[in-house]
């Protein structure tokens, strides 16, 4: 019986045109590779490759079994192909909004994948309103976003937070619990557009005559970190998105909050169980409690 890795090195010297970049195409050694053509040379008890000192070229039993060789090699890559697509199940095409913190779906998506779901998991990111068009057209099976009243019917909530004046740690405000408006009117703030309390957070400030400079605007929930991080403003952030080098503070009156879970376009007796989604809703709510923990 011929071993692949042999074929592998006769279309290598055929491709490559010598031994030694075949050598390197295979990731051995020269001589590891003249060993193997020997043997597979002796196997078939034919000679293969006349040699000479300027180039290789086959004979003509070499050329027969090049021919016969690139039949097995693409039989073998369509079997390895065919077995990566049959060990899963099915595939879940996830929409996920863009202002989830991004290490909490880091370690959900790990979780799914030391998890030993059949399942393959696609994810697509981006607003919430393109999420819940992906969600009605049939683009994605499911989304992870935010739910609210008209979307409720067919959702899984899987944890609650409210929003939070950020600032950096060393604010003269920093250790305080509550925050009036008023007491900020002089400060700067980053503006994160794509948040989705923004026009409420605007209301706010507005309707109580407080209308602070604009130093930043973003898309970026990083970016919005670190430029208040920076002393650069403040900015009002779902309260998930503590960090050890900002500080969250309740404003008053301010009662803006959002509940996250996942939003399915039909009735549960409709749709298939899912363990990788099980794993990552799991996971989320436990990130959401560990977080709400730390920032008490």
């Amino acid at each position: 019986m011929i071993d692949r890795y042999l074929l592998r090195y006769l279309l290598a010297v055929v491709d490559k045109g010598n031994f030694s970049r075949a050598a390197e195409h295979c990731g051995v050694s020269q001589p590891t590779l003249s060993v193997g053509i020997a043997k597979l040379e002796a196997e078939v008890g034919r000679t293969l490759f006349l040699r000479t000192n300027r180039r290789v070229e086959l004979t003509g039993a070499g050329t027969r079994l090049v021919d016969r060789a690139r039949r097995i090699e693409r039989e073998f890559t369509l079997a390895e192909q065919e077995a990566r697509v049959s060990k899963f199940r099915t595939t879940i095409r996830l929409g996920v909004i863009s202002t989830l913190p991004a290490d909490w779906l880091g370690t959900a998506a790990a979780a799914v994948a030391a998890g030993g779901s059949e399942e393959r998991l696609e994810i697509v990111e981006g607003n919430e309103r393109a999420m819940l068009s992906h969600l009605d057209r049939g683009r994605v099976d499911v989304i992870l976003s935010l739910i609210r009243p008209d979307r409720a019917k067919f959702a899984r909530a899987l944890f609650h937070e409210p929003y939070r004046l950020v600032l950096a740690r060393d604010h003269p405000l920093g250790r305080r619990d509550v925050i009036h408006a008023e007491e900020v009117a002089d400060s700067a703030m980053v503006v994160r557009r794509h948040c989705e309390a923004l026009q409420e957070t605007s209301r706010y400030f507005t309707s109580r005559g407080v209308r602070p400079f604009i130093s930043a605007r973003t898309t970026s929930d990083a970016q919005a970190l670190a430029l208040v991080r920076g002393g650069h403003g403040l900015t009002v952030m779902p309260a998930g998105f503590h960090a050890p080098s900002v500080r969250m503070v309740a404003l008053s009156g301010f009662e803006a909050d959002r509940t996250i879970g996942l939003i399915y376009d039909r009735a549960p007796s409709e749709r298939p169980s899912s363990k990788a989604l099980d794993i990552i809703a799991d996971g989320l709510t436990s990130a959401a409690l560990k977080q709400s923990d730390q920032s008490e």
